[in-house]
């Protein structure tokens, strides 16, 4: 599984410095740790149990699974028994026992050069007690759902810890959804208050958040479904930032044109309802395996999974995997670019980062905005010592060139990663040559929302880099690649990417419907956890993420549904038929390409290309608009009805050897979908 040696071959190392310093220094350390965290995982994950707070221990079994549907139900269960309170762990723990009250939490770095904020472990946990006194004075108590729909200011933070401390379940809706998609999950975790801020600039373009939640509940009242309140922040509005009882400063950019729709018989205001609060406020104990968040990822059926994940796994799990993969000491400052509506805003800005102590950046922005310039003048001015972003954000930078990146000294950075979606060797290259000027180990994380944390990654001192290869698993985890077959492969192999047994952190269900969290991830192969996603493993044993083998896209390194995007195409009066492919895209990884069938009767042109995007925007958010949309009168079928995918991927690509198309029952349609293929996008 994991080769006697490192290669000396095709690889690249870390410093002798970094080396020096790091937690885990040698591959042979880290051969000798793994086997040891597969072998004897109570043992290993207990060691890392011990720097944390149990209000009672665990009885019977660390870590008790079962992975094969024919022999009972789907379970995975860590530290049972246990009870703890994961906020009490990042917080209280790291001010009182820690003495860290006084060490920086978070920078918070405004869309606005100028914009910011230092907040300490002290004033957060302030903050978080009188907000969670603020949502139990509203009712909510252990085991509620509560809706977050917020931009990245330290509120979102605030929010969620307190929802964490009441043992309540917080569920982060990524604030560029629409509000079809906000009020779908809502009514699928049956949330019983949202909240939400009055608006945010993202670059130039400014969002009104609460015209876009009001919107929302008015959708779930339309569907018998009724939140009672919804607490809004005053974040564009905000006049003094002294008496409103904020962390996050008065924006400094003037927006005459935001819109505050306020029903006061729904509708509280942040800073009246925490500013008499106190700030202290005991933590609800919890079970471990109490639910701690749901966050929702696209499903291949077009409605959203509700993932869940549990308190006492994914806090061991998060924490030594930030700990281990970023090498993390305490004098670094941590940057993750990621949006906490993501599960890498979940797992590495919140909880891995708090868990041990860390300083990291917050920021509201967006990496080209007001200038290409902007992330290396904010690694800069806090001197960042390790920097997490997306393949996505490297590519868009790369297309620059190298001065934007040089006009900045960098000399802090230790630690570059990547995080979203495979990287390509290319773009792994210019940010290790550029940006990190070849003194920086580059470690490619592969992990999904559903694992909680990295599963494939490097670990800066002990494995050797190879430009795009997610390299090995982490502490606790067991890959495997199967045939069609089912069948495990050994030695240089391709085929489906799963995992043979659990690790603290992974998924526990999809809420509400365990039967779906079955059929997706484990009744394909039974006793295999199934990624979805396609990986090789190489002479050397590393492993390559290939991408998704599923009807999912990885676009900008969000996962979008194919199904969801056509059946909001098919949504709009004129068109009968659409369907939705893959293709590759020099920026955001993977495009979206559209094929679309109007009913009898309707001409396409330029105004309704422009109503159908606008359709899907609606509908799932502007991270699903479509790049191309093609006009086809017919799309390839087999004689069965079933739409070609594969030789629609072809087409989008303009792959003129489609192999195999003896199935299909017109092949007359594939040449006419060559003639009008989309030339360029948007």
């Amino acid at each position: 599984m994991i080769p006697d040696k490192a290669p000396g071959e095709d690889v690249l190392h870390a410093s002798g410095d970094l080396k020096k310093q790091a937690h885990i220094p040698s591959f042979e350390k880290y051969k000798e740790l793994y086997i040891r965290s597969v072998e004897s995982p109570e043992e290993f994950w207990g060691d890392v149990a011990k720097d944390f707070f149990w209000k009672t221990k665990y009885t019977g079994k660390f870590l008790d699974y079962n992975f094969d549907v024919t022999k009972g139900d789907i379970f995975v269960k860590c530290m049972e028994g246990a009870t703890t309170n994961i906020c009490h762990n990042v917080l209280d723990r790291n001010v009182h026992e820690r003495k860290l009250g006084d060490k920086v939490a978070f920078y918070w770095e405004g869309n606005e050069p100028g914009d910011e904020k230092t907040v300490t472990y002290r004033e957060l946990l302030q903050q978080v007690c009188k907000f969670a006194n603020v949502l139990k004075s509203q009712g909510v108590k252990k085991g509620d759902r509560v809706s977050i729909y917020m931009p990245m200011v330290v509120e979102l933070v605030v929010a969620m810890l307190a929802c964490a401390r009441i043992g309540a379940v917080h569920s982060i809706v990524f604030a560029g959804f629409s509000a079809e998609s906000l009020c779908e999950r809502i009514m699928d975790s049956q949330c019983c208050i949202l909240i939400t801020a009055d608006g945010f600039y993202r670059g130039d373009k400014l969002i009104s958040l609460k015209l876009i939640a009001d919107e929302a509940l008015q959708k779930c009242r339309d569907k018998s479904f009724t939140v009672e309140k919804c607490i809004m922040l005053k974040h564009l509005t905000k006049e003094d930032e002294a008496s409103s009882g904020s962390l996050s400063p008065p924006a400094k950019r003037a927006c005459p044109d935001l819109q505050v729709p306020w029903n006061p018989e729904v509708d509280l205001c942040w800073h009246s309802l925490i500013g008499g609060e106190s700030e202290e406020c005991e933590p609800v104990w919890c079970d471990s395996e109490d639910p701690l968040f749901i966050l929702y990822t696209s499903g291949s059926t077009g409605k959203p999974k509700g993932v869940l994940h549990t308190v006492s796994g994914y806090m061991l799990y998060t924490a030594s995997t930030f700990k281990l993969v970023f090498d993390y000491h305490s004098d670094d400052v941590y940057w993750c670019t990621a949006d906490i509506g993501w599960i890498t805003g979940h797992s590495y800005i919140t909880y891995g980062p708090l868990a041990n102590g860390a300083t990291s950046v917050l920021f509201e922005g967006l990496p080209t905005y007001p200038d290409v310039s902007r992330m290396w003048e904010i690694v800069d001015k806090y001197h960042v010592s390790k920097f997490y972003t997306a393949p996505t954000a490297i590519r868009l930078l790369m297309k620059y060139g190298n001065e934007p990146v040089q006009k900045y000294k960098r000399t802090s950075l230790k630690i570059l990663g990547t995080v979203g979606e495979p990287i390509n060797p290319e773009a792994w290259l210019w940010y290790y040559s550029v940006v990190g000027e070849k003194r920086c180990p580059v470690v490619d994380t592969f992990w999904q929302t559903e694992t909680g944390g990295h599963v494939l990654t490097p670990l800066p001192a002990a494995t050797p880099m190879k430009p795009g290869s997610a390299t090995f698993p982490f502490f606790g985890v067991v890959p495997a690649i199967l045939n069609e077959s089912g069948e495990e492969l050994e030695g240089p192999s391709e085929g489906y990417l799963v995992f043979k047994q659990p690790w603290p952190g992974v998924m526990r269900t999809v809420y509400g419907n365990h039967e779906r969290f079955e059929t997706t991830y484990f009744k394909k192969f039974p006793g295999y956890y199934v990624t979805g996603d396609g990986c090789r493993r190489d002479k050397d044993g590393y492993y390559w993420i290939t991408g998704r083998i599923d009807d999912m896209l990885n676009v900008s390194g969000h996962l979008l549904s194919t199904s969801e995007v056509e059946s909001a195409l098919v949504e709009h009066e004129a068109v009968a038929e659409a369907a939705v492919v893959g293709r590759p895209h020099p920026v955001k990884g993977e495009s979206l390409y559209c094929f679309v069938t109007l009913n009898d009767g309707i001409s396409y042109n330029q105004k309704l290309e422009a109503e159908l995007k606008k359709q899907v925007r609606e509908k799932i958010g502007a991270i699903a608009t479509p790049d191309y949309i093609q006009n086809a009168p017919s799309l390839p079928k087999t004689r069965s009805g079933k739409i070609m995918r594969r030789v629609l991927r072809k087409i989008a690509c303009n792959e003129q050897d489609l192999g195999d198309v003896s199935t299909l029952a017109d092949s007359s349609v594939v040449e006419q979908l060559f003639e009008n293929r989309c030339c360029s996008g948007v």
